[in-house]
């Protein structure tokens, strides 16, 4: 791909042929001295150089340098060949940079310019109309693939944003849930409890599971209001302090994470959803119950097996935690089942390959 350097390089090239070709044409036809010559090359050549800045104006000077030097007769009707190439150059990029009407403008007044000091000769006339009308045409069609193009990549840009979002409501959804659902038990017990000693215990944990999830709730809205950068997404790390609060909500969680915990970071996130929805359920459907999760990374994959002692009954179709769960998991062509284990309880596991 040509940088801008390089295509600067091009338009000084193509300056300094254009102005050799007029100063040649200049100086064999006449016997004009040499800074007219230099004059009338530069006039006509130098624009080149800065038509990518100034289209319109460099377009005005090279159509005005070629009609003075032809009017005044310093540059033959023969040798009309190189102006032509240099307004063929900038009406290029007036094509592309400006707008259809004021580079339509351009070409009717550079074919009307250049016909008017053609000599009157019509292959001259035909030929130069038909190299700028070319010109023109190539150029507004680059502008107009530009423009698609430009719309494409922004509309992809959209749909990222919008798919991002998607994606932070999915996790706002996930923490509402499971946070609700540890503080839903603990108030049931706190209501129902005769000793103050178990009613302060279930409040406390209802203080600090509400204050975790409002504080991860913020970084959440946070970047729905805002296009700030999200924090680092929980991973296997934080799979310790899942299993507590879930043990505070009166279920015995067993934890046993094996295997490398560097995973790559949707990996690991996918896999702490999982997890997290999987205890969530336990809570909601078979506290007070034993849990027991395993986590093993191992063979390019995680494997996730999550078991309770539960009475093993569970609405399959209803809410959208199991459903959420086989999502993230078909995401990365995992396996994923759900129900009734076979010495009773319930049992989630899901497998996230990620090489």
């Amino acid at each position: 791909m040509l940088t801008r350097l390089h295509l600067y390089l091009v338009d000084v090239t193509a300056a300094a042929v254009i102005g050799f070709l007029v100063g040649y044409g200049v100086e064999e036809r006449s016997d004009w001295p040499w800074w007219v010559v230099i004059a009338c090359a530069a006039a006509v050549a130098l624009p080149i150089t800065v038509r990518r800045f100034w289209p319109m104006n460099a377009l005005t000077v090279v159509l005005a340098a070629t009609v003075a030097a032809i009017m005044l007769q310093v540059l033959p009707t023969q040798a009309l060949g190189a102006p032509v190439a240099a307004v063929c150059f900038v009406l290029y990029s007036a094509a592309v940079d400006r707008s259809p009407a004021w580079s339509m403008t351009g070409v009717v007044v550079s074919v009307i310019a250049i016909a008017g000091v053609s000599g009157g000769e019509w292959e001259n006339i035909l030929a130069s109309t038909a190299a700028l009308g070319a010109v023109w045409v190539i150029g507004y069609t680059t502008r107009m693939r530009r423009s698609f193009l430009a719309r494409e990549a922004a509309q992809r840009a959209s749909q990222a944003l919008v798919d991002e979002r998607m994606h932070i409501a999915r996790e706002l959804h996930d923490v509402v849930a499971h946070n609700l659902s540890l503080i839903a038990v603990q108030a049931g017990n706190a209501a129902h409890v005769r000793s103050p000693e178990h009613a302060y215990e279930a409040l406390q944990v209802i203080s600090e599971t509400s204050r975790a999830a409002l504080t991860e709730m913020r970084s959440l809205l946070g970047v729905l209001r805002s296009d700030a950068s999200l924090a680092p997404s929980p991973g296997l790390e934080g799979l310790a302090s899942l299993a507590d609060r879930a043990s505070l909500a009166g279920v015995r969680v067993t934890l046993d994470v094996r295997g490398d915990s560097v995973v790559p970071e949707g990996v690991g996130l996918s896999a702490y959803r999982i997890v997290q929805e999987a205890l969530t359920n336990v809570v909601k459907h078979a506290a007070p119950a034993s849990c027991t999760a395993v986590v093993e990374v191992r063979d390019g994959a995680v494997h996730i097996e999550v078991v309770d002692d539960g009475p093993g009954v569970r609405e399959l179709g209803v809410g959208h935690g199991l459903i959420g769960m086989r999502e993230r998991v078909a995401v990365y062509g995992g396996t994923f089942s759900a129900g009734p284990g076979p010495d009773g309880g319930f049992r989630v596991v899901a497998e996230l390959p990620y090489r």
